[in-house]
């Protein structure tokens, strides 16, 4: 008989580079699925950690190998850490996404750091993790794994947008969740304010003093991806070939680079939201503190977007991958082949015991 209530820490590393991301949640199955966030952090990465992590894309696969281990007992003292601040005892399990270093599904190929079985010897918690690498097997895109998430815990919006290193989208139609990645965000507006030594832009007030080119905001708005239909994601490696490199051959001041491509990010979220304007849409993310960002999407859509409290803001994602464990653990489907294009809706993970 499965048991109903699961004292879980979700972990959560993305692209954005901000940090890694704890949870400790507790979940009810009985009846509906409700969940209680009681504590969460954000640890930031150090400086050494962040350059290793920038350049980590292009790592041989030795040196990958290194970084991985590394990594896993890096993830292993911040999670140790976490427990013993907040006195956290009676886990079930700990649910770790890891780090994505690379996505290329299109070769058949996901990685993620921080997946190794070692993460469940050094915490002496079992471990469930590795959740993109099956998907991609049978044929999916790996991503984007929240939106069975999405419809489990936040059923009453219909859409749920977040706004992290990359914009992603959720929403049912006619009973099926449809979900796929929009476009770059804070991947690349933080990769700009790096050259400027900080680590994103707060509230937008830089970008906000920049101009709008035109012609580059027509090249990236052009670019073959937009034209795609889903189920489809992004990858790290897209910014570095397709967007990076066509920012960079405009020469612009920081200001208006950061103007033209939130220009950019608000006109490709509002064409996802055509016939969206009685809607509520959930938006989460760090991208969410973007005043200026959210500022330039209403002007876009009338779409009524719903900004909740900052522990659902910053959360969301590390939430719902401690979901994901936790219907790994029951045996149940926590993947949805419409969502990534797999061969067919399936439990994917991986659980290491101590």
């Amino acid at each position: 008989m499965k048991k109903n209530e699961y004292r879980l820490l979700g972990i959560m590393s993305g692209t954005s580079l901000d940090g890694v991301d704890l949870v400790f949640t507790e979940l009810s199955f009985s009846n509906a699925t409700n969940f209680k966030i009681i504590y969460s952090e954000t640890i930031p990465y150090s400086e050494k950690w962040l350059n290793r992590l920038k350049n980590s894309s292009h790592l041989e696969p030795a040196e990958l190998n290194d970084l991985d281990q590394d990594y896993t007992k890096y993830l292993s003292e911040v999670i140790l850490k976490f427990i013993a601040k907040y006195d956290i005892d009676l886990l079930d399990a700990i649910c770790s996404h890891g780090h994505t270093v690379k996505h290329r599904p299109d070769r058949g190929l996901t990685f993620q750091i921080g997946n190794l079985p070692k993460l469940s010897t050094l915490t002496g918690v079992p471990v469930v993790c590795d959740f993109r690498v099956q998907d991609v097997e049978l044929g999916g895109q790996g991503a984007p794994l929240v939106p069975i998430g999405d419809r489990i815990l936040f059923s009453k919006y219909k859409y749920c947008i977040n706004l992290g290193g990359f914009a992603n989208i959720s929403e049912e139609v006619k009973g099926q969740r449809i979900a796929y990645d929009i476009c770059a965000v804070n991947t690349v507006l933080n990769h700009y304010m790096r050259s400027l030594g900080k680590n994103f832009d707060e509230d937008g007030k830089l970008a906000r003093t920049g101009k709008v080119n035109l012609e580059l905001l027509e090249h990236l708005n052009s670019l073959k991806y937009f034209q795609k239909a889903p189920p489809k994601s992004l990858g790290i490696e897209w910014v570095d070939k397709y967007v990076l490199p066509l920012i960079d051959s405009y020469f612009l001041e920081i200001p208006d680079i950061l103007r033209t491509f939130t220009e950019h990010v608000s006109i490709q979220i509002a064409a996802c939201l055509k016939n969206s304007s009685t809607s509520e849409i959930l938006l989460t993310g760090g991208g969410t503190f973007n005043s200026f960002l959210i500022e330039r999407l209403r002007s876009h859509s009338d779409a009524e977007f719903v900004i909740p409290k900052k522990e659902i803001i910053d959360f969301k994602e590390a939430l719902i991958f401690a979901l994901l464990g936790a219907l790994k653990l029951r045996g149940e489907i926590n993947v949805l082949s419409l969502v990534t294009g797999a061969k067919m809706d399936h439990s994917s993970g991986r659980i290491y015991e101590p």
